[in-house]
C-alpha cells in the first residue's frame, strides 16, 4: 500500500462526521447513519484503490451501499479489503452524547476476517499489556495479572464496559475484585481503543460486542502497539454455519490479531463526531467553517498522525447532505 493512502482515507472519514455532524442531538440516529454512509461512499470513490468492502453496512440486500461484497476506490491502486462504521455510535450522535466517529480500515486484499454481524466476546489493552493476558481466563485472573503488570493495586485499575444487561454478571465479578469501572453507553471501537491511550485512563476493555467492530478496533491497535483477543459468540446453528461460509471452519476459537487483520500492512483512520476519549467532535465555527479532528496510523511505519482541520462549506446544504 502506498504511503499517500493514509492522507487520502482520513478525507473520507472527515466527510463522513461532517455529514453526521448536523444530526447530533436531533434524535434520529437513522438520518445520521444514512448522511454520513452516503458521504463515505461517495468520497471512497476518489481514492486510489481497487477496494472491496469485507466489513459494511451488511449485505446487498440490507444495505444500498457500503455493503459486503461492494468494490470501491478509484479502481486505480493496490487491491485491497476495506473495513467501514460510517458512523460508530449512532445512538450517541441522535442523543448527543460522547465517543461517536467514522471509521475506516484498510488492508492487502485477503487480510481482513469478514467478520459476521454478530456478538464477539473481547478483551482488548494497550501496549503495556499486550501478550500478557488471556481472554479464556477468569476475570479476577485477568484483573491480577494485570495490576501485576502495570504495578498497580487492583483497586487502581479502570476497566471500560458496554453497559448492557447481558453483562451484570460481568460487572458483578469486576465489582467484587474492587476495580474501577467506567461504562460506555454506546461506541465499542472507540471502547477498545481507548485502553491504548494513556490519555484516556483505562486499562482494559471487556465484554462483548459487535465482531465487526472488533476487527476495526484490531487494525488501530495493532498501529498503537496494543492487543485485543476475541471469541464470536453464535447463538445457534444458522449463526455458526454462517460464521463457516466466511471461513471460519471453528466459529467458537480464540482469534487473535493475526486472525483478524493478518500480518500485513494495515491502515486506520477516524475521525470524532462528537467528542471522546482521545478524539474532539466536529465543531461548527463562524464565517461557514468546520472543524475536525482525526487521527490516521499505519501499521508498517506506525506513524501516529493527529490532524486537526478547518473546512470551508460556502453554502450551508440541506441537513445531512453535507
Amino acid at each position: 500500500m502506498e504511503r499517500e493512502l493514509a492522507l487520502e482515507i482520513v478525507r473520507v472519514t472527515e466527510l463522513a462526521a461532517l455529514a453526521a455532524a448536523p444530526w447530533m442531538g436531533r434524535g434520529d440516529k437513522h438520518r445520521a447513519d444514512e448522511a454520513a454512509t452516503n458521504a463515505m461512499r461517495g468520497m471512497l470513490d476518489s481514492v486510489s484503490i481497487r477496494g472491496t468492502v469485507v466489513i459494511g453496512e451488511g449485505e446487498m440486500d440490507e444495505a444500498p451501499m457500503l455493503y459486503i461484497g461492494e468494490v470501491v476506490g478509484s479502481l486505480q491502486g493496490p487491491e485491497v479489503d476495506v473495513a467501514v462504521d460510517p458512523l460508530e455510535g449512532t445512538e450517541l450522535v441522535a442523543r448527543g452524547l460522547n465517543n461517536a466517529m467514522a471509521v475506516i480500515a484498510v488492508a492487502p486484499k485477503g487480510r481482513l476476517l469478514h467478520a459476521p454481524d454478530m456478538y464477539m466476546e473481547k478483551l482488548a489493552v494497550g501496549p503495556a499489556l499486550a501478550g500478557k493476558l488471556r481472554l479464556e481466563d477468569p476475570i479476577r485472573t485477568t484483573v491480577e495479572k494485570a495490576a501485576l503488570a502495570l504495578h498497580k493495586q487492583v483497586s487502581d485499575l479502570t476497566v471500560m464496559i458496554l453497559d448492557r444487561e447481558r453483562h451484570a454478571e460481568l460487572i458483578r465479578s469486576l465489582r467484587e475484585v474492587g476495580v474501577r469501572i467506567k461504562f460506555l453507553s454506546d461506541g465499542d471501537v472507540a471502547g477498545a481503543i481507548a485502553p491504548a491511550f494513556p490519555e484516556a485512563g483505562i486499562d482494559l476493555y471487556v465484554g462483548s460486542g459487535g465482531a465487526p467492530e472488533g476487527v476495526l478496533a484490531a487494525a488501530a491497535l495493532k498501529c498503537l502497539g496494543g492487543e485485543i483477543q476475541g471469541r464470536l459468540m453464535p447463538l445457534n446453528e444458522e449463526q455458526e454455519q454462517r460464521c463457516r461460509a466466511m471461513g471460519l471452519s471453528d466459529p467458537r476459537k480464540l482469534l487473535r490479531m493475526e486472525d483478524m487483520i493478518g500480518n500485513d500492512d494495515v491502515i486506520f483512520a477516524a475521525t470524532g463526531v462528537t467528542p471522546g476519549e482521545f478524539l474532539g467532535g466536529v465543531s461548527m465555527l463562524p464565517d461557514q467553517r468546520a472543524e475536525t479532528h482525526s487521527i490516521v496510523m499505519r501499521v508498517k511505519t506506525r506513524t501516529i498522525r493527529y490532524i486537526k482541520s478547518q473546512h470551508y462549506l460556502p453554502n450551508k446544504p440541506i441537513l445531512g447532505q453535507l
